[in-house]
């Protein structure tokens, strides 16, 4: 094995350029002296625009925890951290697990990071168990709901008996007041159910759809949100319930547009994206093609405890919100053996549907 390994004819240079981690050093001033071909793609550059730039320059000012860095350069201490987002000023948001060893050549400090993405690993690992939390959620909200709603029938129909039974109209107004709340109390957990109506499918060209969303949307917001367009014409018909698809996209470009007039954001922007994904896995099922569909605004983002139960019935943080569209737009997506991602820091919130591409004979 070893013979082999030395008939390889591959210099040092090569073989650093072939790893997929990222590989980049910098010196005591925080200048890039080299980088890999995979530290270039992180950063989205060429080798001529590289050097003699500080590392900091391709984050955003609070992209990166420059004092780790600084401290570990100045005290020559070696460090690990697991699970770093990194935000770049191109917009984008990676996570990540990055070793920096510190070293001296040439009588100069440097500093040597290896910086792993570890978006998709995590991605897969969080989804599996999420999806398991808000189906256990959903079915012990189901449970609830049924129990309340037998009774409320009963509670309904006695305020009825007994209305017709008094005289003194002021104390009808009491009996109505309990059919009106009974009435109330239905609705809300009719809406926890959720779409209780089996998906008309037909095949449609996913834009049609999503710029009925846009023209409801851009006269909610009276010109106040701009929208914006991003489409990828070359998307094929999907095999989707047209209402449904409409309904769950609606959900959550109003909860983007809420977002952005509670955040009093400025310069407010919806972008509506779509794409073509390859090979894409959905509840441990692969798909060859999926559409994608993303919904993006510049708001301040969605708060941290928030992040992994916003999709759960009645978790909100609006005043005045129900907590139920995020909820009722997975589960229409579920019925298209969807799914929906969702990526947010402070102006920046993307919510993307996948919807599987079907062939004909499917």
């Amino acid at each position: 094995m070893d013979e082999r390994l030395t008939a390889i004819n591959l210099s040092p240079f090569q073989l650093r350029n072939m790893l997929k981690t990222v590989v980049i050093i910098i010196d005591e001033y925080f200048d890039i002296l080299y980088v890999n071909d995979a530290a270039l793609a992180m950063l989205e550059t060429g080798v001529k625009h590289i050097h003699d730039r500080k590392f900091y320059e391709f984050f955003l000012e609070n992209g990166i925890e420059r004092s780790t860095f600084e401290a570990a350069m100045l005290h020559r201490e070696d460090f690990s951290e697991t699970e770093v987002q990194l935000f770049f000023k191109d917009g984008r948001c990676i996570l990540t697990d990055i070793t920096a060893t510190c070293f001296e050549a040439e009588q100069q400090r440097m500093m040597l990071l290896e910086i792993k993405q570890i978006d998709k690993q995590k991605k897969i690992a969080q989804e599996t168990m999420q999806y398991a939390q808000q189906q256990a959620a959903k079915e012990l909200v189901r449970g609830l709901a049924h129990e309340i709603k037998n009774p409320l029938g009963g509670i309904r129909g006695a305020a009825q008996l007994l209305e017709k039974e008094l005289i003194n109209p002021e104390q009808k107004e009491f009996t109505q007041m309990i059919v009106d709340q009974s009435d109330r109390l239905r609705s809300l957990v009719d809406r926890l159910l959720g779409p209780n109506s089996l998906p008309e499918m037909k095949w449609i060209n996913i834009h049609k759809v999503i710029e009925n969303v846009r023209t409801v949307i851009n006269a909610d917001t009276m010109q106040e949100i701009e929208i914006e367009r991003d489409y990828d014409i070359s998307i094929p018909d999907v095999f989707v319930d047209p209402d449904m698809l409409e309904q769950a996209l609606l959900n959550i470009a109003r909860n983007s547009m809420q977002s952005l007039k509670s955040g009093a954001t400025k310069n407010a922007l919806i972008k509506l994206k779509t794409r073509i994904e390859r090979q894409t896995v959905i509840k441990g099922k692969r798909h060859k093609l999926c559409a994608l569909i993303s919904i993006i605004d510049n708001g301040p983002g969605i708060p941290l405890e928030l992040r992994d139960t916003i999709f759960y019935p009645m978790v909100t943080s609006k005043r005045n919100g129900s907590g139920l569209g995020l909820s009722i737009a997975q589960t229409l997506t579920d019925h298209h053996e969807g799914k929906i991602d969702v990526a947010s820091y402070p102006g920046h919130t993307e919510f993307t549907l996948h919807l599987p591409i079907k062939q004909g004979h499917e």
